[in-house]
């Protein structure tokens, strides 16, 4: 691995946790087009999301903007499906096509412009079954989740944006630590042990980053062009993977 992994992984680090997210999309993208073997894409990509995230969650808490009463029901349904979704063992094939469909859709959720959609209301159960689904694909594939649900949140104006960024952050924060405790359940201490023996400087990248953006709250580009070029590279790496999965 040479210097160019851990300079990209520490600057999507940085955008992302600026915004309260962890960037477990992006990692997944870039880990995928730099040819990592598939069994170590969601163990790295969780991981490097605890990192980042955590950091954001102490300062929303520090803000006090987490609410409790409203954020503990839709983690209660999706933490225990993440540690189920780090548990299923998937042949390559079968992760290729799962991964795919999930930066895909991705990428589409960052292309929806939140803030022009008219107000929409979801029943409750509907929004605890997304947050349960998203929870398994964010087990199964390594993305936190927050990508998926705060689009979503924006849609039926179910807090304001900085609660919601809150919630976004502790969930890919609870996500990430049940899907990856999964994951390790399934291939024991030594499924971790050979990807941060050789990974590690993507860890200390994202550390470093997402301290930075988290105290910065970056505004050196727009929301809107960072969405779009986000976007670019997750559709980019989705295809890849589905066309490879579906050629296997």
């Amino acid at each position: 691995m040479g210097a160019i992994l851990p300079i990209l992984f520490g600057l999507v680090a940085l955008i992302y946790a600026s915004v309260g997210f962890g960037g477990g999309s992006s990692y997944t993208a870039l880990l995928t087009l730099s040819g990592i073997e598939h069994r170590l894409i969601p163990i790295i990509s969780l991981a490097c999301n605890i990192v980042v995230v955590s950091g954001g969650s102490f300062r929303f808490a520090m803000a006090r903007l987490i609410v409790w009463r409203r954020f503990l029901p839709l983690l209660l349904v999706s933490a225990p499906l993440a540690f189920v979704g780090g548990l299923v063992p998937l042949k390559e094939q079968a992760f290729l096509l799962i991964l795919g469909g999930a930066l895909l859709l991705s990428a589409a959720a960052l292309l929806v412009p939140t803030d022009r959609l008219p107000k929409r209301t979801l029943p409750q159960w509907v929004v605890l079954t997304l947050s349960g689904l998203v929870g398994l694909v964010a087990g199964l594939s390594g993305i936190g989740g927050g990508i998926f649900m705060a689009p979503v949140l924006h849609l039926i104006r179910w807090a304001e944006a900085r609660r919601i960024a809150a919630f976004a952050s502790l969930y890919i924060l609870v996500n990430s630590i049940t899907g990856l405790t999964g994951q390790l359940a399934k291939g024991g201490w030594s499924a971790i042990a050979e990807p941060l023996a050789s990974y590690w400087p993507l860890v200390a990248a994202v550390f470093i980053g997402g301290q930075l953006g988290s105290w910065l709250g970056l505004k050196i580009l727009s929301p809107s062009w960072l969405r779009r070029l986000t976007a670019l590279l997750v559709g980019y790496a989705a295809l890849r993977l589905l066309w490879q999965g579906i050629s296997m």
